[in-house]
């Protein structure tokens, strides 16, 4: 039985051959990382490392976050890293410390209730238990004097969706899934992104017709990848971070 992921969904729907180089063919990729990649990865670990030091009743300075953070590009930063746009990567690794400051004075002291970071959920859409899926959540508070559970995501990119797209979101929506029944009691859930190249966070909510909807759609959605036996590949914007274009036919016909 396959688990899938948000991740593993979009990647059908953005380009299906890709999927099938993937997950079905399983090709080794061009690269293993691009430098977006490793921006989100690094900025991640470091919020996260953040709020595990004040569960751990340890207030970080501002100055050991960034130490952490260089810390960890340094370690993990080498020239295969894929550098798509003409950037150069000092200014990838800056935009993090960036991300930290302002994420840092805004959010400081950190005493929100946070409960998790990282967690690892699975997702039961159907009673049966035939679709499965599994995420991790950036984030988990709850707040005990409203007994509001939020689930918190970082986004490094330097787009800002509106409040329009992220009310039509299916990843944070599907997680809460997940949290709801770890939380049956609780008043209400909210979904909230972080766009921290903004220093920017937005909130949305989902009624329980809406999950009902979604468990509907990605089921559904399952179903055609499961019964799908013809790949074709799909150009956009994306294929310009495409870890198979090697692969690809279109690339080799120059469609990108």
């Amino acid at each position: 039985m396959v688990c899938y992921s948000h991740s593993r969904l979009s990647t059908f729907e953005n380009c299906p051959l890709q999927y099938r180089f993937r997950y079905i063919d399983k090709i080794k990729p061009d690269f293993e990382n691009s430098i977006e990649g490793l921006l989100g990865t690094k900025v991640h670990d470091t919020l996260e490392w953040i709020y595990i030091q004040v569960k751990q009743n340890k207030l970080p300075e501002l100055d050991d976050a960034i130490h952490h953070y260089v810390q960890n590009w340094n370690k993990d930063y080498n020239s295969r890293i894929k550098i798509v746009k003409d950037l150069p990567a000092q200014e990838y690794f800056q935009k993090g410390i960036q991300f930290i400051i302002d994420y840092f004075k805004t959010h400081h002291p950190f005493k929100d209730g946070t409960l998790d970071t990282e967690k690892k959920i699975f997702i039961d859409l159907d009673p049966q238990g035939k679709y499965k899926l599994i995420g991790f959540i950036d984030r988990v508070v709850h707040n005990k004097e409203t007994n509001i559970v939020e689930i918190h995501d970082y986004k490094t990119s330097n787009s800002l969706k509106s409040q329009e797209e992220l009310d039509r979101d299916r990843q944070l929506a599907l997680y809460s899934l997940a949290i709801k029944n770890d939380f049956p009691q609780a008043q209400e859930i909210h979904l909230i992104w972080h766009f921290l190249a903004f220093n920017k966070k937005i909130t949305s909510k989902r009624t329980e017709e809406q999950l009902i909807q979604l468990k509907q759609d990605i089921i559904q959605l399952i179903d055609r990848i499961e019964s799908t036996t013809e790949f074709p590949p799909q150009v956009s914007i994306l294929c310009k971070w495409c870890a198979y274009r090697s692969n690809c036919p279109m690339f080799r016909k120059g469609f990108f």
